[in-house]
């Protein structure tokens, strides 16, 4: 791990750095790492930012301005972010950093660079801090570059930036700054690319955007993009729409200095603004791209591309942190449609329109009303905090407004075209998120579809209903839908979020602040659930990913196939501190929520799994009414020898589809040339399964399933009803259809006769 250096160059960090580097500066160097087109660059780190603000004798001066600022008085807010930039743009930037950027610049090769801001707690799942900080694009010369990092470190205190740390909760002091340098891409097309469909929340599809030019005209919402939607697994393009599009940036090159205008609007000839932007055989090895970088990090992510003399370049990529589970609702139109655009963010609301043409203006926007603007920016944001929905004039599905619309949860629909000449202040309208449409009026109502054995809005079925959850923030907002508990709570993402090696913590006598750290992130599920059961699957990394944390070099091997490797149980007999440290957390978990239960992964062996209960037991977790033990049943052995696991006193198992279906098949699940045989309705997955869950029947124990086949496979679904499934664990998008589809199947094992009437009628 590289510490306290001015200068770190990509390939020297990675994911566990993002306290020196910023998330933006990590992410660059694990694809550099990964042999991921990256252009190449350094990064000034957060140290240098903090050694300026000490060497500097600002933070004192800043605290005072920050302390009785009210962050909604919105012209007070941008008096004392121009006075804060101000102290730090005219401050004396330290001649050791100055140093080192200059030399660092030389070595990159001098030219064109873009340098650009990243927050040290930016592009987390839990804080998108996205647009919130200055980028600076086509900077030439060392003294510029200088002057360009110390403008991003002001950009820190921008009026939007302190009014999302305000409202978040984040100390203004322990969110620092590193800038990254790059050699710049002079974009012949460009774009953004999310590897989740960001409105629908689909993960089985991709979305690419692309213009003409610099990508500055798309984040911007200047101009409407392309749209190509991908089916992920088969990377099929599924359908495009294609925009004109009328002017492009470039670089301007008659600008001398950084006060210019580095980018201009230049025409695009008439017979290429109808064009399509990218061809088929890009937007697949786009994709394509996409889907390697989802991999490598785990998480559906949010990528910006470049098109250079042909070659795809990734500038950024950082985890979508508004994935949402969406009803399934239908809007009733009774009104009278006022315009379309493009769906950026689900849902219904109404409200007066605001017109806002400029952010200075938008204290004109109360609580409750649509703002209507050409495009947002990041000024807008307080704004956009007030408003029930938004419209906007342009922009596509990745513009500001679509993004942070969909991080507050609210509707909005872009790239209008004329939003802001046809609706009036004050007029009354109903906006359609989900299917980009604004109403006159407040006639649309939301219609929730119940199936018709269960004439009430939640059905009552005997098998349970339980959800595959991760993140914290997503918590509460599921716990209140028609679902019995969390059947999978995985540990990856709150271990990730922490950042560090468990045995690197050990090594540091820290293993107390990991226990409480995570803790903390598990507490949120069992409170939000509470008395419903948690089932918290003990961590399951595998060495390449343990490998990322900070630390994790030290202790993880490299291995050729890490999905076959040193995993699961296997560890926790090998590693017992480790092991105990998260036993210590469920503990302390349980002490206010007993509804947390356990269950432990990857088991290859009876012994194994025997070695993992006496370790509870001897830790203080013995199982109780109120505290169950489970195990997943996911490799082959778990199947032939169940019986004398179940021996071994586990009160029940879940089945993982995925690897279970991998390994009965031999097929790697992500192996994009084997993607039509990986089914887990596979004739001899489907045997497995029969014969684990009759078995569990048998034996007196609970069965459940967290794979995606549920998710995905209804007719799997009921199968496993009839087989005697205890549970059905799913995402978080599939709990109504997949509740609906369990009633069906129990109504037609209680009566088939009776439900054959129902069904006719």
């Amino acid at each position: 791990m590289v510490n306290h250096k001015i200068v770190a160059w990509f390939e020297e960090v990675g994911k566990g750095d993002i306290a020196l580097v910023g998330g933006k500066g990590a992410n660059l160097g694990e694809m550099t790492k990964a042999k991921i087109q990256v252009p190449p660059g350094f990064i000034v780190t957060a140290s240098s930012y903090f050694y300026f603000l000490e060497q500097s004798k600002l933070a004192d001066r800043i605290r005072r301005l920050l302390e009785s600022l009210d962050p909604n008085d919105t012209e007070r807010l941008h008096r004392v972010a121009s006075e804060i930039k101000e102290a730090i743009t005219s401050a004396e930037m330290p001649s050791e950093i100055a140093e080192e950027i200059k030399l660092a610049y030389r070595k990159l090769g001098g030219g064109p660079v873009a340098v650009r801001s990243s927050a040290t707690a930016e592009d987390m799942p839990e804080a998108s801090f996205a647009g919130q900080q200055r980028t600076f694009l086509n900077i030439e010369g060392e003294e510029e570059v200088v002057s360009a990092v110390q403008d991003c470190w002001a950009s820190l205190f921008e009026p939007r930036a302190i009014f999302y740390r305000a409202h978040h909760g984040f100390d203004h002091f322990k969110v620092g700054i590193a800038v990254p340098v790059q050699r710049m891409v002079q974009s012949e097309r460009s774009g953004v690319l999310f590897t989740v469909e960001p409105v629908t929340s689909d993960q089985s599809k991709i979305v690419i955007e692309a213009v003409y030019g610099l990508g500055e005209a798309i984040v911007s919402g200047e101009v409407t993009p392309d749209l190509y939607l991908v089916h992920k697994k088969g990377l099929k393009i599924l359908d495009k729409k294609i925009a004109t599009q009328e002017w492009q940036f470039v670089r301007n090159p008659k600008a001398t200095s950084r006060l210019e205008d580095k980018n201009i609007k230049v025409n695009i000839p008439q017979p290429d603004q109808d064009k399509q932007k990218l061809s088929d055989d890009d937007i697949i090895a786009l994709a394509r791209i996409g889907k390697q970088i989802e991999k490598l990090y785990g998480f559906p992510q949010d990528i910006e591309w470049a098109q250079e003399n042909g070659r795809f370049y990734i500038v950024q990529t950082r985890p979508v942190t508004t994935i949402k589970s969406v009803k399934a609702e239908e809007a009733e139109e009774t009104a009278i449609l006022l315009l379309s655009g493009s769906p950026a963010s689900p849902g219904v609301a109404s409200g007066p329109v605001s017109l806002v043409y400029q952010a200075s203006e938008s204290d004109k926007v109360k609580k409750g009303n649509v703002l209507v603007a050409e495009m947002t920016t990041p000024d807008f944001v307080p704004a956009m905090k007030r408003a029930v929905a938004i419209v906007t004039d342009r922009g596509g599905r990745t513009c500001h407004a679509a993004i942070v619309s969909r991080e507050l949860g609210i509707p909005c629909v872009v790239g209008t075209g004329n939003a802001t000449k046809i609706l009036q202040n004050g007029e009354l309208v109903t906006v359609d998120g989900s299917r980009g449409r604004v109403f006159k009026g407040t006639a649309i109502r939301e219609r929730v579809h119940t199936p018709i054995i269960a004439q009430r809005t939640r059905i009552k079925t005997k098998t349970k209903v339980y959800v595959n959850l991760a993140e914290p923030e997503r918590a509460e907002e599921v716990a209140a839908r028609d679902v019995d508990g969390v059947g999978l709570l995985r540990a990856e993402f709150m271990i990730a979020h922490i950042g560090e090696h468990p045995r690197y913590i050990i090594s540091q006598n820290r293993g107390d602040e990991f226990v409480e750290r995570l803790a903390q992130g598990v507490a949120t599920f069992a409170r939000a659930f509470y008395p419903r059961p948690v089932v918290y699957r003990t961590t399951d990394f595998k060495t390449n990913e343990y490998r990322n944390l900070k630390g994790g070099e030290q202790y993880e091997e490299v291995e050729e196939n890490p999905m076959l490797g040193y995993r699961g149980c296997s560890r926790y007999i090998k590693e017992l501190d480790v092991f105990k440290l998260e036993i210590e957390m469920v503990k302390r978990v349980r002490q206010n929520y007993n509804n947390l239960w356990v269950m432990i992964p990857f088991v290859r062996t009876v012994a194994e799994m025997a070695v993992a209960r006496r370790v509870l037991r001897e830790e203080g977790l013995v199982q109780s009414p109120d505290f169950k033990l489970w195990m997943m049943v996911e490799v082959p052995s778990n199947i032939f020898l169940l019986d004398q696991f179940i021996d071994v006193g586990i009160d029940g198992i879940s089945i993982g589809s995925n690897d279970l279906t991998q390994l009965i098949l031999g097929i790697d699940r992500d192996s994009p040339k084997l993607v039509e045989e990986f089914d887990e309705r596979n004739e001899a997955v489907m045997v497995a399964l029969e014969q684990a869950i009759k078995t569990s029947v048998r034996r007196g124990i609970t069965s459940s399933i967290c794979g995606q086949a549920p998710s995905v496979y209804p007719e799997l679904t009921e199968k496993l009803v009839e087989w005697g499934i205890t549970s059905v664990s799913v995402s978080p998008d599939a709990i109504e259809e997949t509740r609906e589809t369990i009633a069906r199947a129990e109504g037609r094992l209680a009566s088939p006769s009776l439900w054959r009437r129902i069904v006719r009628s």
